[in-house]
């Protein structure tokens, strides 16, 4: 009889090879497959190039201190420890799935004193009391002649695959984020010292215009006019300050440290960022690849398929190869033959309610094509990001250059004023306007920079770069 039953095991792992439910693959109809996906961004110019973006595109500003922020913000994020958290609980949930393909088996074993039911047994005689036990072993092998295990490997191993991604996209906002708020602290020195500059001026002009209206040369209104413009300049900096003690602050969060942390050596920066080449941005192919979100929904998608599977081998009965052993009886007549047991052969369970199983098949295959939709949305959302960036970067670019043109003729009219004022030919106070409109337009090209960082930043966070891909 033993023998028969395993003379059954080849042919039954043979018709276990396939596995009920779609194989999955990206659909034919999927917006990535689009030939207008993955040429080159419509947007792209000049100040970029089509050379691949490198992994660590914060390294292209060369500044050691920013690539210390971000390693420092890497080792030690929260938001990133809950992602490596989070991987590391789908690693073990497929793990365990995959424990699911193995023998399976327990051991058991109890005692007690006891008296049987007489009435139970239709007696009227009182039982006798014995000390009896019970003491077994049973194994027992999944075929998996339909796929179910399979399949729900598959999903695991997907939804793994997709907190990876999750992982990945954390990284790559963390990048970001820090690169953002050290521009803002930087950007914030640079416009405090050319706001103290124009401060200096419009305390110089008021304090001539206060001579010449005692001397009778210019009306009093025109005091307190300057008054005005000199305090209207006092008063951006209260804000200017607080927003570069806020990069601080937020520097420090993205670290994983309080405020009262914050390296206030940070500070110091009063230059902004600025880059030495073009912004190297790939092309739609690469991006799709590239950008963790998309791999995210692509492998959640893979996972609802795989699950439409699972589902539907609960249509089919499931067999398994079971073997148990034991003794049971009184502990008097412990392991002979009147209390051994043994027992071998195929378990088939299957469930008949097949109108429940069915609408489990369709609630599966319903929440597939919500993945593929979300799927569609990842990709349209990131050739959007990166072709708004490019326009928003490309528009900075040409407001700095002009703003610089102006600031560069205003240079002109500052030093011919200044010269001249030495040479008597004109009064103090048409030098110091020419001075102030110099000041006023250094300030202009100063927040145009500022722009044109956080342009660069978005442009690279819509990238996606800012982790190691698999090779």
């Amino acid at each position: 009889m033993v023998r028969r039953h395993l003379a059954l095991i080849p042919a039954l792992l043979l018709a276990g090879c396939a596995a009920v439910g779609p194989d999955y693959h990206v659909p034919n109809n999927a917006v990535v497959r689009a030939p207008e996906a993955q040429g080159a961004f419509l947007s792209s110019g000049g100040a970029t190039n089509a050379a691949p973006l490198p992994d660590h595109w914060w390294q292209l500003f060369d500044d050691p201190v920013l690539d210390r922020l971000i390693s420092d913000a890497m080792a030690a994020n929260t938001d990133l420890r809950v992602a490596e958290a989070n991987l590391s609980r789908s690693l073990d949930l497929l793990d365990a799935r995959g424990a699911d393909r193995e023998w399976q088996g327990s051991l058991a074993a109890e005692t007690s004193y006891a008296q049987r039911s007489a009435e139970a047994e239709l007696q009227h005689v009182q039982p006798p009391r014995r000390q009896i036990y019970n003491a077994g072993a049973a194994f027992s092998y999944d075929l998996d002649l339909f796929g179910g295990l399979r399949r729900g490997i598959e999903a695991a191993s997907a939804d793994a695959e997709a907190a990876l991604a999750a992982r990945d996209l954390v990284q790559i906002n963390v990048a970001a984020e820090t690169a953002r708020a050290y521009a803002d602290l930087c950007n914030g020195g640079f416009q405090l010292d050319t706001l103290g500059r124009s401060i200096t001026l419009q305390e110089k002009a008021l304090a001539l215009t206060r001579i010449l209206v005692k001397n009778g040369r210019a009306a009093s209104l025109e005091i307190d006019r300057r008054q005005g413009l000199l305090e209207a300049v006092r008063a951006r900096l209260p804000r200017l300050a607080a927003r570069r003690q806020n990069a601080l602050f937020r520097i420090a969060a993205l670290q994983g440290r309080v405020p009262g942390q914050a390296d206030g050596s940070l500070l110091a920066c009063r230059h902004p960022m600025a880059l030495a080449q073009a912004i190297p941005v790939g092309d739609g192919q690469a991006l799709l690849s590239r950008r963790p979100d998309i791999r995210m929904a692509e492998r959640r998608l893979a996972a609802s398929t795989a699950r439409i599977g699972v589902e539907t081998a609960a249509l089919y009965p499931d067999i398994r190869l079971g073997a148990s052993i034991g003794s049971t009886g009184a502990v008097a007549d412990a392991l002979s033959p009147l209390t051994n047991r043994y027992g071998i052969g195929p378990l088939v369970s299957w469930t008949l309610n097949r109108r429940a199983a069915r609408s489990r098949v369709a609630a599966a295959e319903a929440q597939t094509q919500a993945d593929l939709a979300t799927f569609d949305g990842a990709v349209i959302r990131a050739l959007r990001e990166v072709e708004t960036a490019l326009n928003s970067y490309s528009a900075g670019l040409q407001q700095q250059a002009d703003l610089d043109h102006a600031r560069d003729a205003a240079a002109v009219v500052a030093r011919t004023t200044i010269q001249l004022r030495r040479g008597g030919r004109i009064a103090a106070l048409p030098a110091l306007e020419a001075e102030r409109d110099l000041v006023a337009a250094d300030l202009a090209a100063a927040e145009a920079r500022a722009a044109t960082n956080d342009d660069q930043i978005t442009l690279f966070l819509a990238l996606g770069g800012g982790w190691n891909p698999p090779r």
